[in-house]
């Protein structure tokens, strides 16, 4: 059995703390290479640096590398314009397997093997080629320990190392992206159960965590890059002007306005039924199975988070409160210190920023 990542790596969940962190992380997405490096200092974390490289559709396709030498390229011009040169890298939420049981033992090696002996329950892939890793969540009444658990194709994980291999950047850490999501965005100690809505370019994730740990997640198959095609075919403009407009509009009702939010509207609303089927799925069984709970609130972040209006027409459909997030939850306070990154842009860096933080304050000890 493949431990997630052998010598190479630390575990995805609970590593030592290393005198020497990288504080940086990298996310690989549909979109684009997005990098993320903190600074300590005297008040606090920092973003240090930031950047972002984009890859033309086709190069990274459904949580796979299709083009190892484009995305390779890529991870080199952004690392390099940050100053960044080991980190901690995402593995995409599309192609990981979370799981949820229960183990006896005293702790996590113990834990280990006995999810190892009946992990093809668990995850749907032949278990010598899974690459798996675990968090303890609290003791049951019986005693033994509740699991939240993440599985990955091996292959997955040899081909993003691949990549960064070639690029002669040392992987830290691999985490799959929704924990990082959580990290960025939640404060140590929130119990809360969170919907976080990820708006990609051609996909939208969600994940329900309770106490900053993901225990449902799931990608859908429409991005925003949905609405940028609405504008353009309503407009007839480029898609650069469409992305200008859909900025400028989004989805706020306004005179003179009612084609152009009908053509918008047509598309949100797809967006807005998947969420709202699977988070009725979640409301449902939190009403009748312990110890789940209901979601309280959701946090709209991604790409295509700052369109004028989304959470408020998110949040009539969803019937819980929806804001945007704010991925400098656990930076230094603002009164100290002024992001150069535009608050709007900085929605895209959730994940780069929950990866560069997992050192400075782990979420899992």
């Amino acid at each position: 059995m493949s431990s997630v990542f052998g010598e190479r790596l630390r575990a995805a969940f609970a590593p030592p703390r290393y005198l020497a962190s990288p504080l940086a992380g990298i996310d690989i997405s549909t979109s684009g290479v997005k990098v993320a490096r903190l600074t300590l200092g005297s008040h606090g974390l920092t973003l240090g640096h930031y950047a972002q490289v984009r890859l033309p559709l086709g190069v990274f396709t459904d949580g796979e590398i299709v083009d190892t030498k484009a995305i390779m390229e890529a991870v080199v011009t952004a690392t390099h314009a940050a100053g960044i040169t080991v980190a901690n890298v995402a593995l995409s939420e599309s192609k990981a397997y979370l799981f949820e049981t229960t183990a006896p033992g005293a702790g996590k090696a113990e834990w280990r093997l006995a999810v190892e002996q009946h992990l093809d329950e668990l995850v749907p892939l032949p278990p010598p080629e899974t690459a798996f890793d675990i968090v303890g969540v609290g003791r049951t009444e019986s005693g033994d320990e509740s699991i939240v658990g993440v599985g990955f194709a091996q292959r997955m994980v040899d081909d993003t190392l691949a990549v960064f291999d070639q690029a002669n950047i040392p992987v830290h850490a691999l985490e799959e992206e929704t924990f990082a999501m959580a990290r960025a965005l939640l404060p140590p100690g929130d119990a809360s159960t969170t919907l976080i809505i990820d708006v990609g370019k051609t996909t939208t994730k969600m994940a329900i965590v309770t106490n900053r740990i993901p225990r449902f997640a799931t990608t859908i198959g429409i991005g925003g890059h949905a609405l940028t095609l609405a504008v353009q075919k309503h407009f007839g403009v480029t898609e650069s002007e469409a992305r200008k407009v859909k900025a400028e509009r989004g989805i706020v009702p306004a005179a003179g306005n009612e084609d152009y939010l009908a053509a918008m509207l047509s598309t949100v609303a797809a967006i807005r039924d998947e969420i709202s089927r699977r988070l009725s799925y979640w409301q449902e069984r939190a009403a009748i199975q312990g110890p789940y709970e209901p979601v309280s609130r959701a946090i709209l972040v991604g790409g295509n988070a700052s369109v004028r209006g989304f959470p408020e027409y998110l949040e009539g459909a969803l019937g819980i409160p929806v804001t945007a997030g704010d991925v400098f939850t656990n930076l230094a306070s603002r009164d100290t210190w002024i992001p150069t990154l535009d608050y709007t842009e900085s929605l895209a860096y959730t994940t780069a920023i929950g990866l560069a933080l997992r050192d400075h304050a782990p979420l899992y000890e």
